[in-house]
């Protein structure tokens, strides 16, 4: 009995997985040809504490290779306590080619970014909106191949992948991994029709969009979720409008946490959206999930207990192990060429974690930048 339900929940987790992969595949990669930039562009970026990263970031995007006069940066500080707005005043004497402003935080809901994304709204003067985060770096050919991708296609919200910058240590590839499978299923899902998940950290959408559907009217409960929850709203009102850029000069690379507490309260912030999804698709792909990974934990206590063969064990993690290879490497591929990923030790790990992150996810609080929300 515990065998057929273990291998059960194997095949539904494998079916998902092979969607994906095949959807993958079917996102066409958008060659950039050398069109006359014109669409303008307003980058907003919500940051709370932020001095150590917000130089690379003001440093990247002063080296952006898209006419100054056809965008502008809006910084909004959330109550920071450090350097952060003299850091940026600093950069703004440096560079006043570049039109920027700094805006101070308002509280009005229970979600910080999406109160920064809403204080900056009304002072935006471009066509498209761009969000990142503090901790990224741009490419400087980032601004220039959304514009050739908009210029040919009919779109109104853009999603680009996002990369850790990792440095050569076991838990920043664990990091990796783990976000390689989220770009993957990103991307695997708009190849097959079902798109319900993007990252804040490079994400665009006209100005005309957001006011039509009302902003984040009706999703401010969530503490976290100005991305996916507003990316689903979109979905609603005009799926077609919603796209992915598949192209290397689009993705934005951040920084991994680099202790474990850290990294967990961010995935279960991740998590903490899901509960939210109203795709029926996003919903079952994430139980299937949870399902896979935490049988895999109980089947592994199991055998540990002698109630069940370590045959069936090495059976159902290897065929897990082969389709999230296969998807992984097609992500990884795409993302970081001709780098090499072997995630043998942390797929035995992550489903310990995932676990505990879904679990906790469901029932309990999370931190983030010294704050602490309820889910």
């Amino acid at each position: 009995m515990i065998e057929m339900v273990l291998f059960l929940i194997l095949a539904i987790y494998v079916v998902f997985i092979i969607q994906l992969i095949f959807g993958f595949d079917k996102v066409n990669s958008f060659e950039r040809t050398n069109e006359k930039p014109k669409t303008t562009f307003s980058i907003i970026v919500p940051f709370r504490n932020e001095a150590k990263n917000l130089p690379k970031l003001l440093k990247s995007i002063s080296s952006l290779n898209y006419p100054k006069e056809l965008f502008e940066l809006i910084l909004v500080d959330d109550f920071s306590e450090d350097a952060s707005e003299r850091i940026y005043i600093k950069w703004r004497m440096e560079h006043g080619l570049i039109h920027s402003t700094l805006l101070e935080n308002l509280k009005l809901s229970n979600s910080p970014k999406k109160d920064a994304l809403t204080k900056a709204m009304p002072i935006v003067k471009n066509e498209w909106v761009v969000t990142t985060d503090a901790d990224c770096v741009v490419n400087e050919n980032w601004l220039l191949t959304m514009d050739a991708f908009i210029q040919k296609n009919t779109t109104e919200m853009i999603v680009g992948a996002v990369v850790y910058k990792t440095k050569n240590n076991w838990f920043h590839h664990f990091q990796q991994l783990d976000l390689l499978s989220l770009q993957g299923t990103t991307i695997g899902s708009f190849g097959i029709g079902k798109p319900f998940m993007c990252n804040g950290a490079n994400f665009a959408y006209t100005k005309r969009l957001f006011q039509e559907l009302g902003g984040f009217g009706g999703i401010t409960t969530q503490a976290s979720g100005d991305d996916v929850l507003l990316l689903q709203k979109a979905l609603k009102k005009n799926p077609e409008c919603v796209q992915y850029l598949k192209n290397t000069d689009v993705i934005v690379k951040t920084k991994p946490e680099n202790d474990l507490y850290a990294l967990f309260m961010q995935r279960v912030r991740w998590a903490s959206k899901t509960t939210s999804y109203k795709h029926a698709y996003a919903k079952l792909l994430a139980v299937v999930v949870l399902l896979m990974n935490l049988s895999l934990v109980l089947g592994g206590v199991l055998w540990f207990e002698g109630f069940l063969a370590g045959k069936i064990m090495v059976a159902v993690f290897l065929m897990k192990y082969l389709v999230d290879c296969i998807l992984i490497y097609k992500t990884n591929q795409y993302i970081r060429k001709n780098k090499v990923v072997i995630p043998l030790v942390s797929s035995l790990i992550y489903p310990v974690f995932s676990s505990f992150v879904g679990f906790y996810a469901l029932f309990g609080r999370f931190t983030w930048k010294g704050r602490t929300f309820s889910r």
